[in-house]
């Protein structure tokens, strides 16, 4: 629990219902989970954990330690559960409901097979270990997470999980992780809960409690005055009613949440930390200190899916067509495959496939042909071929390999030189911070000065002439951010993501760069966007896709950001486009250029 948690009761005892839609995001996908595991119907499961946060609300000024939140929530949701059972099973058409909503499930999907394999699977299994299948695979938990949530070891989920897994057939487990990943909440839910909400009335407290992040009132103050030249209120705008969503609409412009402050680390002093830019690191190791500027215009829309699910792919503009290369299905070996997005129609063609099968390989763009760089074809088998690939011709042409063998790297393109950054040797772990720069006009490659920070899995965009790194892991997920200016061939240390997290991409539009899902520190795949001002060295928290996403890459058209594939559970083919609402025709150069990476996930 941190400690943002209390920050936002007190914003709800003191009148400002809209703050508690901050904790239903927070802990809804585990509330839902939790709740699917004992009712078994994704419907009532929905309804009771809609109730459970209700309830929340209502008896918010019975909490008395707010640090105890997810348990409290816990334990509401248990006892509904009870409830909703007794009330179901003293029904005297109980098995007439059971039989409609199971069919009325079965629709949701169109594949009556996966549903029966499902519930076949988790009536096989004991409580102990659907709870923690479904927890792990509907509410995208990590061991870590769940752990906290049941109040056991991680070792003993860890246990759990595996005995689970080793009495289902592998292909019921892809049905399992398919199926419930298709049916975590929307981001309807959040906005359904918040307007309930305003109507019902808690009285305001009349008490002021220390602040969590262990900053005094007048400080707070002081601080935002001397940051921002004014005093910045935490205030949230009203929220529209919202209701499950078809595929192919679109999501409200602001995402699941539209507040103005989000997490707030535990600082206990304003003295001037680190290099000055951005806000002071939290002493504890928490998330820098993250307030929030107006969120800009912006929507995501589904678009068609990937004729391949993958993760771990690049993807590359050349003249407004975007090409998916390479990646994974199956968590162990590369894949060839090519295809051709075209937005303006919406659809997908078959290119011709990269000579090298490879994953976790990083693709830039000059000249109107992408060069292919590193990358693994198998688990822990990095590579150094360079392929080039032209568009206009669909054919592939061998290149001089890189000098350093590697995969979960990066690349970026400053003045038709490609910049290839850090990654792995082994996949997971051996982190790099080697820097070679490649010319496609000479195919030769020089060495370069090295990143301060050693890291693979991490993303790089280039903007202005110079490259920036974010996130990745060497131990541990990173929220790190360095600029690297090839002319100087020098580094230089900038703000700190708000989210530590690797398995990103980072695309530029209009001079703003946007870090796009990941993987966070507790192991969650995330649907979280970001974006950063190099010029202010700020970030400003974006509306949420509409997918979570580990490994994921992305492409810019037009001032639109389409990302494509990731894993959650398993690869998935899901494309999304985030309407920045950049309407000039002169994007930034670099922005039509992704600058992605890929990766091979850990078994």
């Amino acid at each position: 629990m941190r400690t943002e948690d209390g920050f936002i009761i007190q914003k709800c005892l003191n009148g400002e219902p809209e703050a508690f839609g901050l904790l239903v995001d927070k802990y809804k996908a585990s509330i839902y989970a939790f709740v699917y595991a004992k009712l078994r119907n994704f419907h009532d499961a929905e309804d009771v954990t809609q109730e459970t946060f209700i309830k929340a609300y209502r008896k918010l000024r019975d909490l008395r330690k707010w640090d105890s939140f997810l348990a409290w929530l816990y334990c509401i949701a248990s006892d509904k559960c009870r409830k909703f059972i007794r009330s179901q099973s003293a029904r005297p058409d109980r098995e007439f409901i059971e039989d409609q909503n199971f069919k009325d499930n079965r629709t949701v999907t169109h594949s009556e097979n996966a549903y029966d394999s499902l519930h076949d699977a988790l009536d096989s299994l004991p409580d102990i270990y659907r709870e923690v299948l479904t927890l792990h695979y509907l509410g995208g938990m990590s061991t870590n997470q769940i752990a906290n949530f049941l109040r056991v070891s991680p070792e003993a989920i860890r246990q759990r999980l595996s005995r689970a897994r080793t009495q289902l057939k592998e292909e019921v487990l892809a049905i399992m992780s398919g199926t419930l990943s298709q049916h975590r909440l929307q981001a309807s839910f959040t906005f359904r809960v918040v307007e309930i909400l305003k109507k019902i009335k808690i009285h305001p407290t009349s008490e002021i409690k220390g602040l969590p992040w262990g900053v005094s009132l007048g400080a707070g103050l002081i601080f935002a005055i001397l940051m921002f030249g004014q005093h910045i209120p935490f205030n949230l705008p009203d929220i529209a009613m919202g209701f499950p969503l078809p595929s192919d609409t679109k999501i409200l412009k602001v995402g699941e949440i539209p507040v103005d402050a989000v997490k707030v680390s535990t600082i206990t002093s304003i003295a001037s930390k680190g290099d000055g830019k951005g806000f002071a690191p939290d002493p504890k190791g928490q998330e820098n200190a993250f307030f929030m500027a107006p969120q800009a215009e912006g929507e995501w829309t589904k678009r068609a899916d990937m004729p391949t699910a993958r993760w771990g792919l690049s993807t590359s503009v050349v003249n407004g067509k975007i090409y998916a290369i390479g990646g994974t299905m199956n968590n162990s070996n590369g894949i060839s495959a090519v295809e051709e997005y075209d937005p303006a129609t919406d659809t997908w063609a078959k290119k011709t496939d990269m000579p090298t099968t490879r994953a976790g390989h990083s693709a830039s763009v000059v000249n109107g042909k992408i060069y292919v760089i590193g990358g693994a074809r198998a688990w822990g088998d990095s590579i150094s071929t360079v392929e080039e690939y032209d568009p206009t011709t669909d054919k592939w042409t061998k290149r001089t390999d890189m000098p350093t063998a590697r995969s979960m790297l990066c690349s970026s393109v400053v003045d038709d030189k490609i910049y290839v950054i850090g990654g792995s040797r082994l996949v997971w772990g051996d982190a790099l911070s080697i820097v070679e720069e490649y010319d496609p006009v000479t195919d030769t490659w020089t060495k370069k000065t090295d990143m301060p920070t050693a890291r693979g899995w991490l993303s790089a965009s280039a903007l202005n002439g110079k490259i920036y790194v974010f996130g990745g892991e060497n131990g541990s997920r990173l929220s790190t951010v360095e600029e690297y200016d090839p002319k100087t061939d020098k580094w230089t240390k900038k703000a700190d993501m708000p989210t530590a997290r690797n398995a990103l991409s980072t695309s530029t539009v209009d001079g703003k760069i946007y870090a796009v899902g990941g993987v966070s520190a507790e192991g969650t795949e995330l649907r979280l966007v970001e974006e950063y001002d190099p010029i202010t060295d700020i970030w400003v928290k974006k509306a949420d896709m509409l997918f979570a996403r580990d490994a994921p890459s992305t492409g810019v058209i037009d001032g639109k950001i389409y990302v494509f594939g990731g894993y959650v559970g398993g690869p998935i083919s899901a494309v999304e486009e985030y309407d920045t609402s950049f309407t000039s025709e002169s994007v930034e150069p670099s922005g039509k250029l992704p600058k992605t990476w890929g990766m091979l996930k850990a078994k």
